[in-house]
C-alpha cells in the first residue's frame, strides 16, 4: 500500500486517511515515512498504535517538544527560538513551571462554575438556529460557542469573538486556500493576537477583574509570574486550541450523529447520554490529528532503530481506532464506557490543559440540542479544512 499520511488535498476530501493508518496498525505500526524535498521536511517515523502514543507521550526526556517544536511543519531556527516560549513547545521543567503558573486558572472548580454561562449561551445560539431555520452548523454554532467561552475567560467583550474566530482561522488554516493567500498571514494574525493580549493585560493591571487574565497577571504562592511574552503567547494558545478542539470537535460530533442517526435517536430519548457521547465524539473525530516529537538519543520502540534527532509524530486519529484497544473501534456509541481514547493528548506533561472545559462544553452543547431541536437534519455536504494537523470542518449546513 501506498502510504501518505501527511497530504492536505487528501484530509480536504476524505478527512483522513484511515485504511492507510488501519494498515500500519496491522503491518507496520512504527513506520518510516519518506519526507519531501520540496516543501522542507525530512523523514519521520509515523507512530499509530495506541500503546506507542501513549508512551511517546509520557517520556518527554527522550522524545522532546523543544527540540523543533511540536508541529509538524519545520521552521528555521529563528522562528524556533521564539516559538519554544509557547507551552505547548516546551519540556519539563520549564514546562512544569509554566504549566502550573497557568493550571491556576482551569482548575475543576473554576471550569465547572461556567456550566450555567455555557448553557445560557448554547441557548441563545439555539434560539438563533430555531428562528432561521437553515444555517451552518460551523458558523452558527459550533464555532460561536467556545469563542464566546474563551472571550468569558479572558473577561473580554463578546463582540470580540469575530476577531478571535479570524485570528484562529489564519494561524491554523495556512494550508488551506480559503484562509491563507500567503505565507505571512498566519504569522500577521499572530503579531494581532500578541498585540490584543497586551492591550488585556493593561487594562487588569490598572483594573483587576475577576477574570482568568487578572490571576495570571498575578505572582503565584512562591512570587512567580508570567513574562509578558509568555502571556502572549499564552493568550494566543487558549485561542487557537481552546477554539479549534472544541469547535471541529462539535462539528464533527453533530455530522456523526447525522450519519448513525440511531445514536442521535438514542442521545434525544435520554439526554444523559450527552456525558459518555462528549467523550466518544472526540474519540471518533480526534480533532488534532498529530503532533511532532523529536528523539533525544538513540533508541529502540518496536525493533525499530530510532535516532538521536529524528523526527517521530504521533497520530491520534489512528491510537482512537486501534482494535487492541477499544472494542468494535469503528462502531460509534455515544454510550461507550469505558473510553480510553487519547484524543486529549497521550497523557504525561502535554495532556490537554483544557480537557474538563471542552467536555464540558460538548456535554451541555448536545443536551440542548437534543432538548430543543431533536429534528435537526444535514442538508448537504461537509466541507473540511485542507489540514494534515487539525480535522476541521469549515461548513455543515443543517435545518430544523
Amino acid at each position: 500500500m501506498e502510504i501518505n499520511l501527511v497530504d492536505q488535498d487528501h484530509y480536504a476530501r476524505h478527512g483522513a486517511p484511515h485504511d492507510q493508518l488501519t494498515w500500519l496498525r496491522a503491518n507496520d505500526p512504527m513506520f518510516w515515512h519518506e519526507g519531501d524535498a520540496v516543501r522542507g521536511w525530512p523523514g519521520f517515523w509515523a507512530v499509530t498504535k495506541h500503546e506507542d502514543v501513549v508512551h511517546v507521550s509520557r517520556n518527554s526526556g527522550l522524545f522532546s517538544s523543544s527540540r523543533r517544536l511540536a508541529l509538524f511543519n519545520e521552521l528555521p531556527e529563528p522562528q524556533l527560538e521564539l516559538q519554544r516560549m509557547m507551552m505547548l513547545n516546551q519540556d519539563p521543567p520549564e514546562h512544569t513551571r509554566r504549566r502550573s503558573l497557568v493550571n491556576r486558572g482551569f482548575t475543576p472548580r473554576q471550569i465547572n462554575a461556567l456550566e450555567t454561562h455555557i448553557r445560557d449561551i448554547c441557548h441563545d445560539l439555539l434560539d438563533e438556529v430555531a428562528a432561521k431555520g437553515a444555517i451552518d452548523f460551523v458558523s452558527d454554532v459550533a464555532a460561536p460557542l467556545p469563542l464566546y467561552v474563551i472571550c468569558e475567560l479572558l473577561g473580554a467583550p463578546p463582540e470580540d469573538r469575530d476577531k478571535l474566530f479570524e485570528w484562529s482561522n489564519r494561524m491554523v488554516g495556512s494550508e488551506d486556500p480559503e484562509y491563507a493567500t500567503e505565507p505571512s498571514v498566519g504569522a500577521n494574525a499572530a503579531m494581532e493576537v500578541y498585540a490584543y493580549a497586551n492591550r488585556l493585560a493593561e487594562e487588569r493591571r490598572a483594573r483587576p477583574r475577576p477574570d482568568i487574565v487578572t490571576k495570571l497577571l498575578q505572582p503565584d504562592e512562591n512570587g512567580e509570574t508570567l513574562s509578558e511574552s509568555e502571556f502572549d503567547l499564552f493568550v494566543l494558545l487558549l485561542i487557537v486550541a481552546g477554539n479549534e478542539t472544541t469547535r471541529n470537535a462539535a462539528s464533527g460530533g453533530m455530522l456523526a450523529l447525522f450519519e448513525h442517526p440511531e445514536q442521535w435517536e438514542r442521545l434525544v430519548a435520554d439526554r444523559s447520554l450527552a456525558r459518555t457521547a462528549a467523550d466518544e465524539i472526540v474519540r471518533w473525530v480526534s480533532p488534532v490529528n498529530l503532533f511532532r516529537r523529536t528523539a533525544t538519543r538513540d533508541t529502540v520502540l518496536r525493533g525499530k532503530k530510532i535516532k538521536e534527532g529524528d523526527k517521530v509524530v504521533v497520530f491520534y486519529t489512528s491510537a482512537n481506532r486501534d482494535e487492541d484497544v477499544f472494542a468494535d473501534p469503528w462502531t460509534f456509541d455515544i454510550a461507550r464506557d469505558p473510553n480510553p481514547h487519547i484524543g486529549f493528548g497521550g497523557g504525561g506533561a502535554h495532556f490537554c490543559l483544557g480537557n474538563h472545559l471542552a467536555k464540558l462544553e460538548l456535554r451541555v452543547l448536545f443536551e440542548a440540542i437534543a432538548e430543543r431541536i431533536p429534528t435537526l437534519r444535514g442538508t448537504g455536504e461537509a466541507r473540511r479544512l485542507r489540514s494534515n494537523f487539525i480535522n476541521g470542518i469549515k461548513s455543515l449546513p443543517v435545518e430544523v
